[in-house]
This record gives C-alpha cells, sequence and structure tokens, in this order.
C-alpha cells in the first residue's frame, strides 16, 4: 500500500474479463508494449496509465483503453476495484479497475508507438501448468510470470503477472505448477531496462 505521508502518483489499469465461444473461465485482454520504445519494450500488460488532473481510477482506466487499443467505455461493465498497489521504484500508486466485456466489440491497435500487440488469453491458458513460469531479470530478480501467445513464446512478468498471480491464489483458481521452471526475459525485452522495477514513460502509460 502507498505510505500514508508519500506523494504517490496516481495511476490506473483495467483488468478486462470477457466470455469466449468456448467452455472455460473467459478471457482477460492485454497488450503488449511496442517493441522500439527506449524502456521496458515488449513488455505485456492491462491498459492503462497516469491519472489526469481531477479523473477517478475508473475513468483514467478507460480512457487510457479507448486511447491505446480503441475500446469503447459504453461496452465495458465495471464490477469493482482491488486496493491501490504502490510501486516503491517509481512511486506509483496503481488502482486495477474491474471489467466485464459483456458484449464484446472490436479493439485494434489505435496507437501503435505504444502498442505491438493486442492478447486475448484464455484463463485456462493462464492456469495450465505449462504455461506458468519464474521470470528472472539480469539483476537477480525472480518473479511470477506466464508464457502467451500462439506458439507460447510470448512473457507475462512483473507488476502485470504478479497481480494475475495473486488474483488466481486469492479466489482458488491456482493448480500446481513447477516453480522450478524459470525463464530468463528475452533481450529485447531488456533493452533500455536497468531494472526489473516498475516505472514510467515520458508519455506516462504505467510500466511493468
Amino acid at each position: 500500500m502507498p505510505p500514508e505521508d508519500g506523494d504517490a502518483r496516481r495511476g490506473a489499469v483495467l483488468m478486462l474479463f470477457a466470455d469466449t465461444d468456448r467452455d472455460g473461465r473467459g478471457e482477460i485482454l492485454l497488450t503488449e508494449r511496442a517493441h522500439h520504445m527506449r524502456s521496458h519494450p515488449g513488455q505485456v500488460s492491462f491498459p492503462g496509465g497516469s491519472l489526469d488532473p481531477g479523473e477517478s481510477a475508473l475513468e483514467a482506466a478507460l480512457r487510457e483503453a479507448e486511447e491505446e487499443i480503441g475500446l469503447d467505455p459504453t461496452e465495458i461493465e465495471v464490477f469493482g476495484e482491488l486496493p491501490e498497489l504502490w510501486l516503491p521504484p517509481s512511486n506509483f500508486a496503481v488502482t486495477p479497475v474491474l471489467g466485464y466485456w459483456r458484449h464484446r466489440g472490436e479493439v485494434s491497435v489505435v496507437s501503435p508507438d505504444e502498442v505491438h500487440e493486442i492478447h486475448h488469453v484464455e484463463i485456462d491458458h493462464l492456469l495450465d501448468p505449462a504455461n506458468r513460469i519464474n521470470v528472472r531479470h539480469p539483476s537477480g530478480w525472480l518473479g511470477p510470470g506466464f508464457l502467451i501467445g500462439p506458439d507460447r513464446d510470448v512473457i507475462l512478468w512483473g507488476f502485470t503477472a504478479g497481480i494475475i498471480a495473486r488474483l488466481f491464489d486469492f479466489v482458488g483458481w491456482s493448480r500446481e505448477w513447477d516453480t522450478d521452471q524459470v525463464r530468463d526475459l528475452p533481450d529485447y525485452m531488456l533493452h533500455g531496462d536497468p531494472t526489473p522495477s516498475e516505472s514510467v514513460r515520458p508519455n506516462t502509460r504505467l510500466e511493468e
């Protein structure tokens, strides 16, 4: 939690859940950061960013999702918010906003300078022990991760993976997996990234 006497900057992300045509627990929407960016290229995250003056966390999360991937905020049913989470390295306090995409519309990469790709990831895929890993940063940092994408070659790690892993634990969905499976981050995710900590890009989109 953010320190009571701190001056943390405020941000929000949208954790958007949707049904699929197949049986299962549905899916979650993720975006992959543009690979050419100076810091945290290729990072997988929830849509989100900084709060503008006078904005609530809900308003910021929906606005950022519309700006990044053209998500129509009128299609989203917001059903809750998680507690504000503090990212000490960047002094950012982030509120995850929970939304349900009951009648799924269309999204696309609206801002290619920010977003490389959109991932509709089935929750059952994330729960599959074969897709669970620990991720190791060159600094020695070790944390939870997931393999996503059609070829399981995209690594989801950091802040976003941590929230998803803890949420699965909390609701009792997590399955046993081989915690000895450790994957190093690929080079394209490390360029310009001196630490595994969360930070903020110049355009204020949240980093994982």
